[in-house]
């Protein structure tokens, strides 16, 4: 068994969408990234590599590389998995939680765990994601951004 642990940050910005664990949520701003942004499938996937000993997504999906320009991370996570099998890896359970004073994210957190947990090919079961705020400190709890750990048993 490998445990693996990922974390990513992103500005907030207008005129981007939020995606959050696949899941569009509506807000007046989005993170600004050269893919999507999508701060909780990035973090998982850095669990994910890092587990297995595969590098993380910046060395896999570089962004100067322009094939990934604005791509849903979604696709990303696919690779990931697939790579995970090739190496003869499976996912034993993923715990993730992200960090955001807003938007509420609870009504979506179910529909990014199954989103997830679809895209990896598991059962939702293996799958946590959970919200939180920072009480207004920090550049999560401002508004300037949103941030996401993630950790990960491989078997």
């Amino acid at each position: 068994m490998r445990i693996g642990h990922g974390y990513d940050v992103h500005r907030l910005k207008e005129g981007r969408k939020l995606i959050l664990g696949g899941v569009e949520i509506p807000y007046e701003k989005g993170l600004d990234g050269h893919s999507d942004a999508d701060v909780l499938t990035h973090a998982v996937m850095d669990a994910l590599l890092g587990a297995a000993a595969l590098g993380d997504i910046g060395k896999l999906f570089p962004d100067h590389d322009d094939r990934y320009l604005g791509i849903d991370s979604q696709k990303l996570l696919a690779i990931v998995g697939d790579r995970l099998r090739q190496a003869g890896w499976r996912v034993g359970n993923i715990d993730a939680t992200v960090i955001a004073q807003r938007p509420k994210l609870a009504p979506y957190v179910e529909t990014m765990r199954r989103t997830l947990a679809g895209t990896l090919c598991i059962e939702p079961e293996r799958v946590s994601v959970k919200a939180t705020t920072e009480e207004y400190l920090g550049f999560t709890g401002s508004g300037e951004g949103i941030a996401a750990h993630a950790v990960c048993l491989l078997e």
